[in-house]
């Protein structure tokens, strides 16, 4: 057998997991067998209710000792865990304890109260790492719409005692690896602010004001056809990103509305590409060379 080229050995490689991920977006079901589920686990307190949370295990022989965690949209209002389990489900199949986390929604209590809840499932998964087979300095939050606020604020506020509440295991770091936010909102609605609110006091609200040096690398996916939330507020998130020199990545995808992942082909192919972003910056930190004239 001939010797194969570096060019060829990563054109094969390529071209392989290409087919592993068009094959897993066209049969989800095959791609999610062998995740155990565990539904409705108490992480929290959200005032005087029971915060729940899903564990979505990964198939045994792909555990990649990190989790991540989900925060559903519904514009703060409405929705629920388990509308996003299916997409929760991909990440569980790359390997990752998936975890679904519940929060207050804006009929039950305001801002900071969301916050708080959200601050709380990453206490309770960090203080759960040996029962959930992870490491504790692997935990990574990933957010929907208005879950996508939940991610980008805590990402940049962790141990921040001003936003910690709570909820739950007092003390735990509420530090993250990395940030991945699908069409996010940057920002809480004015009615779940008391009317009286100061001006510091909104910018406070606002988890675009944490960008700084040391935020968590950042993923973000946002579709090109969304109306709900444009795509222009998550280049602009990219590029205050970019200025403060945080790590970050953005696929603009062509013709898909808001909540596009919610088609599994769409939320399997933008795990896979969190998965790479995520093995890069966390699990197998690299750098790449300068391109270099005449290089290939």
């Amino acid at each position: 057998m001939g010797k194969m080229s570096r060019r060829s050995f990563v054109g094969a490689t390529l071209a392989g997991a290409t087919v592993r991920t068009l094959g897993a977006a066209q049969n989800p079901k095959a791609a999610t067998a062998g995740i155990k589920v565990e539904k409705d686990v108490v992480f929290g307190k959200g005032g005087d209710m029971d915060l729940k949370l899903d564990i979505y295990r990964p198939p045994a022989g792909t555990e990649k000792r990190m989790a991540t965690i989900h925060f559903h949209g519904g514009g703060f209002a409405r929705g629920s865990k388990d509308a996003i389990a299916e997409r929760v489900k991909s990440y569980a199949a790359l390997g990752y304890v998936a975890i679904a986390a519940q929060y207050r929604l804006s009929g039950q209590a305001g801002y900071p109260a969301l916050v708080h809840d959200a601050k709380a499932a990453i206490r309770w998964v960090r203080a759960n790492a040996k029962t959930l087979g992870i490491e504790p300095q692997r935990i990574g939050v990933v957010g929907y719409s208005a879950g996508g606020y939940h991610a980008l604020f805590t990402a940049g506020t962790g141990n921040r005692a001003e936003f910690e509440g709570s909820g739950g295991n007092a003390g735990v770091s509420t530090q993250v690896a990395v940030c991945i936010a699908y069409y996010p909102a940057t920002n809480v609605s004015a009615s779940m602010m008391p009317a009286d609110s100061s001006a510091d006091a909104k910018r406070a609200a606002n988890s675009t004001t944490y960008i700084a040096a040391g935020f968590p690398p950042t993923i973000i996916f946002h579709g090109y056809k969304d109306v709900t939330i444009p795509i222009e507020s998550s280049q602009r998130l990219v590029q205050q990103f970019r200025d403060a020199n945080v790590p970050v990545e953005f696929h603009g995808f062509e013709g898909v509305p808001h909540a596009f992942d919610s088609h599994p082909e769409f939320a399997v192919a933008t795990a896979q590409l969190a998965d790479l972003f995520i093995d890069r910056h966390i699990l197998n930190p690299r750098t790449y060379p300068p391109f270099q004239a005449g290089g290939q």
